[in-house]
């Protein structure tokens, strides 16, 4: 394909996505149905597509198309095509390479599709309503990490140090076209450099020597007091990532829980490629008191954006009201199963205070003898995606 062709498929998959369509099932859709698109191909749709995901709001500034509104703009001049020409201008491109006009390429750049400057929130790539939260949040720092959020996330492993030290794990992948070094926010994190597409495939990855995840959410596991012998409760498993990040830290009895059953379908077997016995409950409360729970709870993803950018759009009030309800419920149902003198770990990746500290401070208020140990933010200025983290003690 050449790059018109791209350029087109990206506004088709756009316009699914604008309709309603989730982006992973257009794209997937697109790729079903367009055999004759090269890997690199499909790589490039993907990155225009996503790209224009993370950076809606200033994309359809850059070509000319209305201010948003409180969701992000949902106008009547945002379309597949003006996210495309908006993102290729904000990468410096030249769009007439790109809207030639040709066989199966976007019709020319019109007369009326000149760029304009981003304004408030619309800069930043937020829904306006989140704007005032964000900054209240994140105070001097907003700035430069809105500016990171609009940027992709880095590729980075977790190394299964139970079954080598992470200079090994470096030379298994090098060995096989993955380049990787050491990332600074987690001992065990490795940010990839190059063959990121390789990873899946390689003998490493399925030998359970290295874990895709994300180097923030590694270093929150590494916070928590960990000790050979304790009985740990991963109460919102999901897929399981943190469950055996946490059974590689030490010889844990581990029970792992999710709300969704079926999140969890592949953890098993990825604990026995780790090397690691897990099991799965449906009800925890049968097998308390625990000596730590992890509650890495649902969230608005606000940290996660860059790998998500759908979810910054969907995001509203009103679900965030919601999912502070649900978060401060599993606060008190993890309680409830903390053996004393154990630990509780809560974790959201998410920047908005209403999430973090003041879910914490809510949950001290409502629990006599508990107390906070120690709190921490991370983010993409430190190379990962925005987490936050609260270890609390009972007494």
């Amino acid at each position: 394909m050449r790059s018109p062709g791209r350029a087109a498929a990206a506004i088709g998959i756009l316009d699914q996505i604008l309709a309603g369509a989730p982006a992973e099932k257009a794209l997937t859709a697109w790729g079903r149905a367009s055999r004759f698109a090269g890997s690199k191909d499909r790589a490039a749709v993907r990155d225009l597509v996503y790209d224009a995901l993370r950076q809606r709001r200033s994309a359809l500034a850059m070509a000319g198309g209305e201010a948003g509104g409180e969701t992000g703009g949902e106008t009547g001049g945002e379309t597949g095509r003006a996210l495309v020409l908006g993102i290729l201008r904000l990468r410096g491109e030249d769009p007439g390479f790109w809207f030639d006009g040709s066989d199966h390429a976007p019709a020319p750049v019109a007369a009326h599709e000149v760029p304009r400057a981003a304004e408030g929130a619309e800069a930043f790539d937020i829904p306006d309503w989140l704007e005032a939260p964000l900054r209240r949040a994140l105070g001097p720092d907003f700035a430069p990490v809105m500016g990171a959020m609009r940027l992709r996330a880095p590729v980075t492993l977790r190394v299964n140090t139970a079954r080598a030290p992470r200079e090994a794990a470096m030379a298994a992948l090098l060995a096989e076209g993955i380049e990787t070094a050491p990332h600074p926010l987690a001992a065990t994190a490795l940010e990839v450099r190059a063959g990121q597409r390789l990873i899946a495939g390689s003998r490493a990855y399925a030998e359970g020597l290295v874990e895709l995840q994300d180097a923030a959410s590694q270093a929150v596991v590494l916070g928590l007091p960990l000790k050979d012998g304790m009985r740990v409760l991963d109460l919102c498993a999901g897929g399981g990532g943190k469950t055996l990040a946490m059974g590689a830290q030490a010889r844990l009895s581990l029970v792992a829980h999710d709300a969704s059953p079926r999140r969890m379908e592949d953890l098993k077997i990825r604990a026995a490629r780790a090397g690691l016995q897990v099991r799965l409950s449906a009800r925890p409360e049968d097998n308390a008191p625990y000596d730590l729970i992890l509650t890495d709870v649902p969230c608005s993803g606000s940290g996660s954006w860059r790998r998500d950018p759908e979810g910054k759009w969907q995001l509203t009030p009103a679900r965030l009201t919601a999912l502070t309800g649900i978060q401060a419920e599993i606060l008190d149902r993890a309680a409830a199963m903390t053996a004393p003198g154990g630990w509780l770990g809560y974790a959201t990746c998410s920047f908005l205070r209403e999430e973090n500290e003041d879910q914490t401070e809510a949950f001290l208020a409502r629990h006599p003898g508990w107390s906070l140990v120690s709190d921490r933010r991370y983010g993409p200025l430190e190379g990962g995606d925005g987490f936050f983290s609260a270890l609390l003690s009972r007494g």
